[in-house]
């Protein structure tokens, strides 16, 4: 039977390109981080427009200034 395990180092692959992979990494942290605010704010619009009788107009406003006080915090 051949024997067909690599002889070499396992260190022999492509460099790393550290500077795009933190890139990537900050990218990735930065789209989680808004579409979470998003989510939230969605989600606390429609409560405060399903359980009070503040209707839709209200529902919106609120979430606009969710996103825009999250959105500050956050940056």
């Amino acid at each position: 039977m051949a024997d067909d395990k690599p002889a070499g180092p396992v260190e022999t692959g492509a460099e790393m390109d550290y500077t795009e992979h933190e890139r990537t990494y900050n990218l990735f942290l930065t789209i989680t981080k808004y579409s979470s605010l998003i989510i939230i704010a969605i989600l606390v619009a429609m409560a405060f427009g399903f359980f009070t009788s503040a209707g839709f107009f209200s529902s919106t406003v609120l979430f606009v200034l969710i996103c825009a006080l999250g959105g500050w915090l956050l940056r």
